[in-house]
């Protein structure tokens, strides 16, 4: 089983940047669409960003222009750059691998998260 580890959150200003990362426990190989998605305290994960394996890119509207995701490689399949950073983006972050295998089987790993925290 596949383990992700999220790295990069922390506490930061408004206007401020963070970058997270996303390392897997062991090389992730083959069709994958990859993505960040948040949770705030009260509300259901949503999805911030995404990759698909078309390499389409995708973002949530309230973050268009302020965060960039970006692949990696097998190890560190997926990064956010954030920038100008607002309170309301205060949440844990968590990133998303689903692996699409050649023998049909689906597979999706999560990370455990990483907080974000964003003050004014």
């Amino acid at each position: 089983q596949v383990q992700l580890v999220e790295s990069g959150g922390g506490l930061v200003q408004a206007g401020g940047s963070l970058r997270l990362s996303c390392a897997a426990s062991e090389s992730i190989y083959g069709a994958s669409d990859v993505g960040w998605y948040r949770q705030a305290p009260g509300k259901e994960r949503a999805l911030v960003a995404g990759v698909s394996r078309h390499g389409r890119t995708n973002y949530a509207d309230s973050v268009k222009g302020r965060f960039t995701i970006s692949t990696g490689n097998a190890k560190n399949p997926v990064n956010l750059q954030m920038i100008s950073l607002k309170p309301e983006d205060t949440a844990v972050y968590y990133c998303n691998v689903v692996l699409y295998s050649a023998s049909g089987l689906i597979y999706n790993y999560w990370g455990q998260g990483t907080q974000v925290t964003v003050s004014t």
